[in-house]
């Protein structure tokens, strides 16, 4: 298998430098993750671009919902690419669908195509397709590097043996990045079913600053659990 990767969602500055400090490879760049996840600011992404050691991935998504854009968000989502290819990200992170659960080809290889050298990862909008295994063999042909998906499942432990699947069938054509609920109770759990080393998880935990005001962290116990087992296997 090699050694296992690890991917923190960091929707907050300080999210993303505890990633850096504690052991993961890679950061998913965003923020609102109430609505699981929007494009960052271009200071957010400035910032980590040029200050982090570890790679940094955007997620490009202009707003919540379902993954059917029209022309107007599809330009500012390309508009948002080019900003992070001139920041200096190792790739972003996009995802396209018909109403009836397709992939919008046509779509995916433009970004792909001004990407360059970015890599073009294919994020959870994969667990809404109407056909995984076709699904999966359209972003090889598109040329994605990576897939973020859970199996279809609510979280990558339920959807283990779906990703075995996933994994097998991509055969090294494209990475299989595990996502979804995934903790240091049952990362090696997740990787030892699925057979991928590669996993995303946030980690977060609460913070109480102000007059009691409450937020949501990444915790440096949880990548540094993480990292720990994983090293081992």
């Amino acid at each position: 298998m090699g050694r296992v990767i690890r991917e923190v969602c960091a929707d907050t500055l300080n999210s993303a430098i505890t990633a850096d400090i504690y052991g993961a490879e890679r950061i998913e760049l965003c923020q609102g993750l109430s609505d699981d996840g929007l494009t960052p600011s271009p200071a957010l992404t400035k910032y980590c671009c040029e200050n982090l050691k570890l790679d940094v991935c955007v997620l490009i998504r202009p707003r919540g919902g379902d993954f059917c854009y029209n022309e107007k968000e599809y330009q500012l989502i390309k508009d948002d690419v080019l900003f992070c290819k001139e920041a200096g990200a190792e790739a972003v992170v996009v995802g396209f669908l018909s109403p009836d659960g397709e992939v919008e080809k046509d779509r995916l290889r433009e970004i792909v195509e001004i990407s360059a050298p970015m890599d073009v990862v294919f994020h959870r909008a994969f667990d809404y397709t109407a056909d995984q295994a076709k699904a999966l063999e359209e972003l090889i042909e598109c040329g994605c590097k990576r897939v973020l998906t859970s199996g279809g499942a609510k979280s990558a432990l339920e959807g283990a043996d779906s990703l075995r699947k996933l994994n097998e069938q991509a055969a090294g054509r494209i990475e299989i990045l595990a996502g979804g609920g995934v903790s240091a109770e049952n990362v090696a759990e997740i990787i030892r079913v699925s057979g991928c080393n590669q996993v995303h998880f946030s980690g977060k935990h609460t913070i109480t600053g102000h007059r009691g005001r409450k937020h949501t962290e990444t915790d440096p116990e949880a990548v540094k659990a993480i990292k720990e087992i994983t090293d081992k296997l």
